[in-house]
């Protein structure tokens, strides 16, 4: 009988302390492109059918609160011929989301650019290459 009610007792206790903590780890994993904002690069997972699988890492930029990246000719080939597309399979900051879209957000390049510019030394390197697209990042969770 006393087992009976100490079992009764710990179900309704886990019940209630259950949904509460599935709450706070949602949240805790919701995406912020913000939090991104200082990384330098992120991994990109593509399948396509003649070459196979793929990661690529490009560099980011995070204006308004939104994740941009530019992809040259071979990264744009890459989504244009990815199997799972629209979405691919990202890293960045120690985590992997398998559920990303990329959104070409053309408007965005001469922005993106900028950004671009002033967060890579480097970018002089490559800003004068084609970049025949500006992708938004947008995680779906």
């Amino acid at each position: 009988m006393k087992s009976i009610r100490l079992s009764a007792a710990l179900a309704l206790l886990m019940s209630s302390v259950l949904p509460i903590s599935a709450s706070s780890a949602s949240a805790q994993s919701a995406w912020n492109a913000g939090e991104y904002a200082a990384e330098s690069t992120l991994d990109f997972f593509t399948d396509c059918a003649e070459e196979g699988t793929h990661w690529t890492r490009v560099w980011l930029v995070v204006l308004d609160g939104q994740m941009y990246v530019r992809l040259g000719k071979p990264s744009a080939a890459r989504v244009d011929c990815n199997t799972a597309k629209p979405y691919v399979k990202i890293r960045i900051g120690g985590r992997e989301l398998p559920k990303v879209k990329f959104e070409n957000r053309p408007e965005m390049a001469t922005a993106v650019a900028a950004a671009m510019k002033e967060k890579y030394w480097s970018d002089f390197t490559v800003s004068w290459l084609a970049h025949p697209y500006t992708m938004r990042v947008l995680v779906e969770e």
